[in-house]
């Protein structure tokens, strides 16, 4: 109950920004046709502009160090793999690292594999808006992005341990220095950085779908050759993950629908998969059960353009760590894979079946 009100909390503040896109974009678009990129899309600017804001009173930094040292007592990480994994969850991959951006020079491969694995686990709460508008479950949302945090600390730690002495402590992580000069500024900063932002996820949209029916059409030209014309990407990729998805707990007729989000999540990009499941909710395809499942594997940025920004991003901070950060990858990618079917494992043990009437 506590987190269903939580997560109709979160829904409806975010529901704010939809009157800003409305007063701009009138209600037509905003309300009545939900037009995606004007209705889900622009809460971003809404959102970010509140992170910006909270970041120059440095509530931000104050509550991922505090909630950061508790995640460090309770699973005996350093105080920058725990700050780094509550970053995550409302931050994205690439600004949660200004947290502890003096120390990435000195931190041990082990500390920089709970980096990687972390942000490939974990959603931004920016983009959880973008989800919603796709149809995803905001209960489900929240609770998967906070369950990753001390998730990815545990497994990541599983995949690399430690066999070096860390160099910092919680007493020694300072302040991130503010970027402006008044809570209107950053506000300002804030709600222009949503435009990037949109904008990627609009191209990242655009390009992938169009891509993905190219790939569907000529997979269906050689398979019509082949006497089976219905051969597509999905289909590939739903066969693949069958097992995967039965070890979850997806029900056996209902595997490869689900195997095919999962393929596309980890091949193209979350977004176009939760905008797949999007349409296959609204055709009554899936079952509430395997529709939990789903969410949960999906809530996470484990896709190969993610890897490439999260190099690109660490590195530009550290250059002396490029060489470390390239020689993780592999390993972070797949253990953040790992981070979220495992998160989807205790939602389907968790909540049975008869808890979803």
């Amino acid at each position: 109950m506590a987190l269903q009100c939580f997560s109709n909390k979160v829904a409806t503040f975010l529901s704010y920004g939809v009157e800003g896109a409305a007063f701009v974009f009138g209600d037509f678009l905003v309300k009545q046709e939900q037009v995606f990129a004007f209705n889900a899309l622009t809460v971003i600017f809404f959102f970010s502009m509140l992170v910006e804001v909270l970041f120059y009173w440095g509530a931000m930094q104050w509550f991922c160090l505090k909630l950061g040292g508790v995640l460090q007592a309770a699973t005996a990480t350093t105080v920058c793999e725990s700050t780094i994994a509550v970053g995550n969850v409302f931050l994205g991959m690439s600004e949660s690292v200004l947290l502890i951006k003096p120390y990435i020079p000195v931190l041990t491969p082990s500390e920089l594999h709970v980096v990687m694995s972390s942000g490939f686990a974990t959603v931004s709460g920016t983009i959880l808006a973008a989800y919603i508008g796709f149809g995803a479950e905001p209960a489900h949302l929240v609770t998967a992005s906070v369950m990753s945090a001390p998730a990815a600390l545990c497994f990541s730690k599983l995949m690399y341990p430690e066999t070096r002495r860390s160099l910092t402590t919680v007493d020694n992580i300072p302040p991130v220095e503010r970027q402006d000069q008044s809570a209107l500024s950053a506000a300002t900063r804030g709600a222009t950085n949503g435009i990037s932002l949109i904008l990627n996820i609009i191209a990242n949209l655009v390009a992938f779908v169009a891509f993905i029916s190219f790939v569907n059409g000529f997979l269906g030209y050689c398979g019509g050759l082949l006497g089976n014309p219905d051969i597509n990407l999905e289909w590939i990729l739903g066969k693949i993950f069958i097992p995967l998805c039965w070890l979850m707990g997806v029900p056996w007729e209902e595997c490869e629908l689900v195997g095919s989000l999962i393929g596309l999540k980890t091949v193209v990009n979350e977004f176009v998969a939760y905008q797949r499941m999007g349409e296959i909710k609204r055709e009554g395809l899936l079952s509430p059960r395997s529709e939990l499942i789903a969410t949960y594997s999906l809530c996470g940025f484990t896709n190969p353009s993610s890897a490439g920004i999260m190099i690109g991003a660490i590195s530009a901070m550290a250059p002396n760590q490029r060489e470390t950060l390239s020689s993780l990858a592999v390993r972070a990618f797949f253990t953040g894979c790992g981070i979220c079917f495992m998160n989807a494992c205790l939602a389907g043990i968790l909540m049975p079946d008869g808890s979803f009437a």
